[in-house]
């Protein structure tokens, strides 16, 4: 057991207790000067079904925060487990669509294929979090394609299995 008071000078010790708590793994995606653009996101949450409200929180520090945060237009790809390479690929690279199949939407948002699910949504809002935002989205459209989703655990990508 490690119990500590969070600070600035213990953020990993932080960082390591919330990798304890398994996330989905998502790619949002919207549109800058007509290009497609994505970022890799597990802070991804349901707000509300009535309307139907999520979250997600983009990063201050990362330097494609303005464009996302502000964006009136998304969409957020729940990940299919065989789909890590392309969250790896979007965490570190803003505009490399080379390695999926996508189209456009109604809204001019570029959309994954082969997720699990998809969020398609407007900006609601956005709220302060520290050193993320958090932006609430109305979700359009809503499509579940089913399959089993990326996790992240620990630090990991992986799978979840249930108990037998």
């Amino acid at each position: 057991m490690h119990a500590f008071e969070p600070s600035s000078e213990n953020t990993r010790d932080f960082r390591n207790a919330l990798g304890l708590f398994g996330t989905g793994v998502t790619i949002v995606t919207t549109v800058v000067d007509g290009k497609p653009v994505g970022i890799t996101v597990n802070s991804f949450a349901s707000v509300s079904l009535d309307p139907a409200l999520v979250l997600w929180s983009p990063a201050k520090a990362s330097l494609r925060f303005t464009t996302f945060e502000s964006a009136p237009h998304y969409a957020i790809h729940v990940l299919e487990h065989s789909q890590a390479d392309l969250a790896s690929l979007f965490a570190r690279d803003a505009e490399n669509f080379s390695t999926c199949d996508w189209q456009w939407n109604e809204h001019g948002v570029p959309v994954i294929d082969n997720a699990v699910a998809r969020f398609e949504c407007e900006r609601l809002s956005s709220h302060d979090g520290g050193d993320h935002a958090i932006v609430v989205g109305r979700v359009l459209r809503a499509t579940n394609f089913g399959g089993d989703p990326l996790m992240f655990v620990n630090g990991e990508f992986g799978r979840f299995q249930g108990a037998a």
